[in-house]
């Protein structure tokens, strides 16, 4: 028996979290770090990059102690991270740039010039219409900041920074692992390979790009000074790990066509397992990201920041609602769940647009929040439920444009992870809007696992990391979508698509007036 212990890293918008796990798949401690966001201007949002490496230490260093387990029997550790946004590392593996967020929008000029000029190249090309992510970033670094853009040795994201501080690499071994490759706007998904074409459209040079390697590739070695700081011991093999997003699809399970998941975290994201690409060149909404298992595409979309909506609806609207949870002990969204089970299906005629920092899939930045319909009747009950509808009508648009991609993708249920899935009205709400199953599994922490599995993996304690995921990670409920509501839902879903075709021509001037 293998009697080593794996450790997974996450590093999340909101914070960092790590795990250990034993190799019969029992997470023996996991620790959390918020993280901080800083906002240099209106629509900047950065991290500092070694916050995430103080975070890990912090986080890593917690589940060492917490577990007890011997440092000595690591077998090996794993990160994910963000995926959209980016940083950059020179030569001597020092960051050059803060932290650009998925959430910044400085490169939003370049990013209408994207859109305008070449969406349909690069969705044929890298499987994604052009939205907030690398490519205008890298863009607006070279053009905005063309004397930071020189000292550049390599673009790379936010684990990957922290593995190769772990591994004391230098800018030349830099890398990213290939769920993250879609995100660039300079990878040819259909060759597996940088595009020398797009490269050169755009022009950007591909030698600031990292070398692509799979997730389970051993990619260095813990050297001394940090394992130290991590409690652990110098040597444990550092493995590539995946992007938070596929590293959640794969820890919930997504190892075979058609199942769909529904991460309800920071941004509200829905995807489906697939075996090929077929490019949405008609909506220009979906995204095919790389599965961590080698023969899937996950296809999708996400909304920016939807569960911020939910965030800062409790703590600018529904104060009252706080001030009780906090004296009774209680979660306020446990409060706020309560009082919208009493709201009936569709919020007595309200809507809510949930695109408060610009719609990201398909991109239309000038798409920002709204409540429409709402009158002297409704409550905070109405206002809150009719957020949780929203998300869900925009999943209910992301699977009508995958079911006419592929139709012949059969879709039988909804996996739903992320703090979000506590929520046991919102659950059903999303069953009822799909009229699909919601199913939930026996984990909390899955990019955590995920990457257990992938560690495991690379250090070839797992020889079938599939098999071994699907005896992790099983279904414990299943939530059925009733007939009524979904009828209901299906009249309501069509009425918020019809308003969201429009709304460009309610919103229009909208940005100057802000």
């Amino acid at each position: 028996m293998f009697s080593h212990y794996l450790i997974g890293v996450d590093i999340g918008t909101a914070g960092t979290k790590a795990a250990v796990f034993d190799v019969e798949g029992n997470q023996l401690a996991v620790s959390y770090e918020e993280s901080k966001l800083y906002y240099p201007r209106v629509g900047w949002v950065e991290q500092n990059p070694d916050d995430f490496v103080i975070s890990t230490v912090n986080t890593v260093r917690g589940v060492v102690e917490k577990s007890g387990i011997n440092p000595r029997e690591v077998a090996a550790i794993a990160f994910s991270g963000q995926m959209a946004g980016i940083l950059a590392v020179d030569r001597n593996w020092e960051p050059v740039i803060p932290y650009d967020s998925w959430l910044d929008i400085r490169c939003k000029t370049y990013l209408d010039q994207l859109k305008a000029s070449h969406e349909e190249l690069l969705i044929r090309k890298t499987g994604a219409p052009p939205t907030i992510d690398h490519l205008p970033k890298m863009i607006w670094w070279k053009k905005e900041r063309p004397e930071v853009f020189e000292r550049i040795c390599k673009f790379t994201v936010p684990a990957v920074y922290v593995a190769g501080k772990l591994a004391g690499l230098k800018g030349e071994q830099a890398f990213y692992d290939y769920t993250y490759v879609t995100f660039t706007g300079l990878f040819d998904v259909h060759r597996m390979s940088w595009s020398e074409e797009l490269a050169e459209v755009f022009g950007l040079p591909l030698d600031k790009m990292p070398d692509v390697v799979k997730p389970w590739d051993v990619v260095g070695e813990l050297v001394p000074e940090m394992a130290e700081k991590l409690g652990l011991v110098r040597g444990i093999p550092v493995i590539a790990g995946a992007g938070d997003g596929m590293a959640c699809a794969f820890g919930a399970g997504l190892t075979q066509p058609g199942t769909c998941l529904d991460i309800a975290g920071t941004a509200s994201a829905f995807y489906v397992s697939v075996d090929k690409i077929v490019p949405d060149l008609r909506h220009r909404t979906l995204l095919y990201l790389k599965s961590v298992v080698p023969d899937l595409w996950c296809v999708g979309a996400y909304i920016n920041g939807g569960g911020l909506c939910l965030r800062w609806f409790r703590d600018e609207i529904a104060k009252q609602e706080k001030a009780m949870a906090l004296e009774q002990g209680r979660d306020p969204y446990e409060i706020l769940d309560e009082k919208a089970a009493e709201i009936p299906a569709g919020s007595e005629g309200i809507f809510f647009i949930p695109h408060l920092g610009g719609r990201a899939y398909p991109y239309n930045p000038k798409i920002r929040g709204l409540w429409l319909g709402f009158t002297w009747r409704h409550t905070t009950a109405h206002l809150y439920r009719s957020i949780l509808e929203s998300i869900a009508y925009e999943y209910n648009h992301y699977l009508t444009i995958l079911r006419q991609l592929l139709q012949n993708v059969a879709i039988n249920e909804v996996r739903g992870i992320g703090g979000g899935s506590r929520s046991k009205i919102w659950n059903q709400i999303k069953a009822d809007v799909l009229g699909t199953p919601y199913v939930l599994l026996n984990r909390e922490e899955y990019a955590v696992t995920a990457l257990a599995v992938i560690a495991g993996h690379g250090v070839k304690a797992f020889p079938d990391m599939v098999k071994t995921m699907n005896e992790w990670v099983r279904p414990t409920k299943q939530i059925e979508p009733r007939r009524r509501e979904h009828e209901i839902y299906r009249e309501h879903a069509a009425f918020y698509e019809k308003t969201i075709n429009q709304i460009d021509r309610l919103l229009e001037g909208h940005e100057q007036l802000t």
